[in-house]
């Protein structure tokens, strides 16, 4: 598989080469149209939300839908082209999520033929950050309930295997002051401050530990400059648990918080731009037990059944059969330096096409 795994390399680094920031996927899903009408499937278009399609002709059976989403945690001013050092490819999302991208292509390529119903490849929009799952929202507006699975690629998690969806929900707190000079008016309310003083006061509440919950203080910005009183300031927080009840009064306790907080002369709102839904396949599902079974034979891996939050969360939530499976290891995600390692990706695709030609001969029933 050495010719094969080179072309799947040098497709990821020439995909994961394009900025691709949520909400600017463009670019990117352009080139996964080229890529997907070179390898000479069908059906290949773009949807009017930004995804990318294309299908592997199969049987008259029910198909399965594979999915990788475009967009990545970078914006384009902090980007830069993944390198290849050693047994290793080192780039901002390279493993979150260009490899994955790349590997559509080579199911396309490999997957068939023969296959008991059609296959069909997605290049989504809107899975990080604030993207609030758009472009799989999307997805499953077209396919609805008649696929035989949902499967979603994520390429830093080989060995994992995502059948419950982790949810969560997303903050943005603004705070508003009457701004002014840092000296001439000093005393005056600043939102910095008040922002600054928020934030730690919500640092402070007690997170469970079981179900486990965590809160997030992922962005800050605001102020015009160092000698001037913040007129304008903004955090944006990112909670989750296990426990949809749990993440429930996390959010009622950050509210809490930021209400309790009296400032005179300045505002405060705290809006919800962002929630993912929990949902769940039990482990014995066939599709997590043809998961399980793939990585082993494949991989030569004992699977670990996990709770994420990935494009697999839509459809779970829906009661639809899906899950989340990874391509290789890596390390580092979301900086800079995110690592993928090369020699366990063909294992990697030797199991995913192993799992999807079983969840083709076993899987014939409807969705319940």
């Amino acid at each position: 598989m050495s010719g094969d795994l080179e072309r799947w390399i040098d497709r990821a680094l020439r995909v994961q080469a394009i900025p691709a920031p949520t909400f600017g996927e463009a670019a990117r899903a352009g080139l996964m149209r080229e890529e997907f009408s070179a390898a000479g499937l069908a059906d290949v278009e773009i949807d009017p939300t930004g995804n990318v399609y294309a299908r592997l002709p199969g049987g008259a059976g029910r198909p399965i839908v594979v999915s990788a989403h475009l967009d990545s945690v970078f914006p384009p001013e902090a980007h830069v082209a993944a390198r290849r050092a050693g047994n290793t490819l080192i780039g901002p999302g390279i493993g979150d999520n260009a490899i994955s991208l790349a590997a559509l292509v080579e199911v396309g390529l490999l997957a068939g033929p023969g296959l008991a119903g059609d296959l069909w490849l997605v290049a989504d929009v809107c899975e990080e950050g604030l993207g609030n799952l758009r472009g799989m929202n999307a997805v499953l507006e077209r396919f609805g309930e008649a696929p035989r699975a949902y499967v979603v690629l994520e390429g830093m998690s080989l060995g994992q295997v995502y059948h419950r969806s982790l949810p969560s929900r997303r903050f943005r707190l603004s705070v508003s002051a009457p701004g002014g000079h840092s000296w001439l008016h000093a005393g005056r309310p600043s939102a910095i401050h008040a922002l600054i003083r928020i934030g730690s006061a919500l640092l402070d509440i007690d997170l469970p530990q079981e179900p486990r919950a965590s809160l997030n203080i992922g962005r800050m910005q605001g102020g015009i400059g160092v000698n001037t009183i913040a007129a304008k300031a903004q955090m944006e927080i990112d909670l989750r648990s296990e426990s949809t009840e749990v993440l429930a009064a996390l959010a009622a306790r950050v509210e809490e918080v930021v209400c309790a907080q009296p400032w005179s002369g300045a505002s405060v709102e705290l809006q919800c731009v962002g929630e993912r839904p929990g949902g769940t396949i039990p482990p014995d599902h066939p599709l997590v037990a043809a998961a399980i079974q793939a990585l082993r034979a494949q991989a030569g891996i004992a699977a670990r059944l996990e709770v994420g939050s990935t494009d697999a969360s839509l459809p779970l939530s829906r009661g639809l059969p899906a899950v989340c499976l990874g391509l290789t290891f890596g390390s580092q995600a979301h900086t800079l330096d995110e690592t993928i390692e090369i020699e366990p990706l063909g294992r990697g695709l030797a199991s995913l096409l192993y799992f999807l030609r079983a969840v083709f001969e076993h899987s014939d029933q409807p969705s319940d």
